[in-house]
């Protein structure tokens, strides 16, 4: 596929990494040339210095016959220019953008064909929002994902000593919940993989994905783990945009405090929300945790635009009693050295928003895609088309399919019913698959599966 990525920023290039290393025909477009010669020497790309929206700088990129067009530069407006330029002169076939302001987004009828012509609209704060959302209704996930509009859920989390399941095999599972069907989709011990098979022993310290049912998360979380009480009052360091939305979003069902430096951001908060306490000061002010009762806090959650200012305060918040910290980290150099310590989650928005954006790029119907352990593994919802004779999983149980090494199949939906996969269910036309892929070099191999032959047609 040849694709065109407008900014080679965080996000455009952790997305250039992602998807060169599948081989696509990648172009990368920025007005900043040392953050090129950076990408250019990591990465097998052409890179372009310039102004994405300008059309001789895209016809340069190669527009006449690139198949998608990414803008993800830090200007909106120049993400939203470049698409109706790609549109008008260049008929490029899908358009993405990031789109950050809440005013634009908010306009219905603002983002089609006969006004801003774009397909589809990433807000990173909005996906990173909703990411950190589920992690805190579920107390003691380290990751927690939707699937299928949220009928399944995949979750990670940590076996400790004293888990009922701790030293067990995986088959015993259904002994201990025989009212209860999940699937240990991936394990991994010690930073490597396991694929999980019936007599697999799950030791402490596991990282353990597991599938099923959203109703039925809580109960298998209790056999990794003694399940944490829910979570009631949180202390969000930063006001900005992330900050904003998550206050907002949670502020009904939690005790909400805000810290936040700048004294006009303040008022404008205080004025905008509803019961979130807003205060003005520094997250890294010991006085002023210690004043707000930071040890009662259930979860501290930094989520400035500096990475050293979120560490430290959560190191600090941690210290002075906080019982979960939470961490928003740019550098993904940063996240494998401070997750699991004493900061419990970081959080990185690239690999949030690159999973929305890798499901327009894969092909088959790929419905959703899911960077795991911090782009170790990948989650991938595909929906299967076709018959027995055009399809390569329609009509066939599941331990007949040729999957890919390291490959499982965790869960189908189909229509309302959340189907724990077992070697003998049959895959249906209309299914939504939930995949779980420990080497991501078999992701081609993957789609491949779910692509429709041309005796569909």
């Amino acid at each position: 596929m040849k694709i065109i990525i407008l900014g080679a920023g965080q996000v455009g290039g952790t997305l250039a990494e992602h998807l060169a290393s599948e081989h696509n025909d990648i172009t990368v477009i920025d007005t900043d040339g040392d953050r090129l010669r950076d990408l250019g020497d990591r990465l097998d790309i052409r890179t372009i210095q310039g102004k994405g929206s300008f059309p001789t700088v895209l016809r340069q990129a190669g527009a006449d016959d690139a198949d998608m067009l990414v803008a993800v530069t830090n200007s909106d407006e120049v993400n939203m220019v470049a698409c109706q330029v790609a549109y008008t002169l260049f008929h490029t076939p899908t358009k993405i953008a990031r789109v950050r302001e809440a005013a634009y987004l908010t306009r219905s009828g603002l983002f089609d064909n006969d006004a801003i012509p774009v397909d589809v609209l990433i807000s990173p704060e909005q996906v990173v929002t909703n990411y950190i959302k589920r992690l805190i209704e579920h107390p003691g996930a380290l990751q927690v994902i939707d699937f299928a509009e949220g009928k399944a859920q995949l979750v990670a989390v940590k076996a400790y000593y004293g888990g009922p399941l701790v030293g067990q095999q995986l088959r015993q599972l259904r002994e201990h919940m025989p009212n209860v069907d999940t699937r240990v989709a991936a394990i991994f011990r010690r930073d490597r993989p396991i694929l999980p098979r019936g007599d697999t022993v799950i030791e402490a310290d596991d990282e353990v994905f597991f599938i099923a049912a959203k109703a039925h998360i809580r109960a298998v979380m209790s056999e990794m783990r003694r399940l944490e009480d829910n979570n009631k009052r949180i202390v969000i360091a930063g006001g900005g945009h992330i900050g904003e939305r998550l206050a907002e979003a949670i502020e009904s069902r939690y005790q909400v405090k805000i810290i936040e430096m700048n004294p006009a951001r303040c008022r404008y908060l205080s004025e905008t929300l509803d019961s979130t306490i807003v205060l003005q000061g520094s997250a890294s002010d010991r006085d002023l945790l210690v004043e707000e009762n930071i040890s009662d806090a259930d979860i501290f959650l930094s989520l400035t635009n500096d990475d050293e200012a979120n560490i430290m305060s959560s190191l600090l918040a941690k210290r002075l009693g906080a019982r979960k910290v939470m961490t928003l980290i740019n550098n993904p150099a940063y996240v494998d050295l401070v997750q699991g310590g004493e900061i419990d989650i970081a959080i990185s928005p690239q690999l949030a928003t690159i999973g929305t954006l890798l499901a327009h790029v894969r092909r088959g119907d790929i419905v959703s895609v899911h960077s795991l352990r911090r782009g170790a593994a990948e989650a991938i919802e595909a929906i299967a088309h076709g018959d027995a004779k055009s399809s390569k999983v329609i009509g066939r149980a599941i331990e007949d399919i040729a999957l890919p090494p390291g490959t499982t199949i965790g869960a189908l939906v189909r229509d309302e019913e959340v189907l724990i996969a077992h070697d003998d269910t049959v895959i249906e036309s209309g299914d939504h698959v939930i995949l779980f892929l420990v080497d991501k070099k078999y992701i081609r191999d993957v789609e491949r599966l779910f692509q429709v032959g041309l005796t569909f047609f």
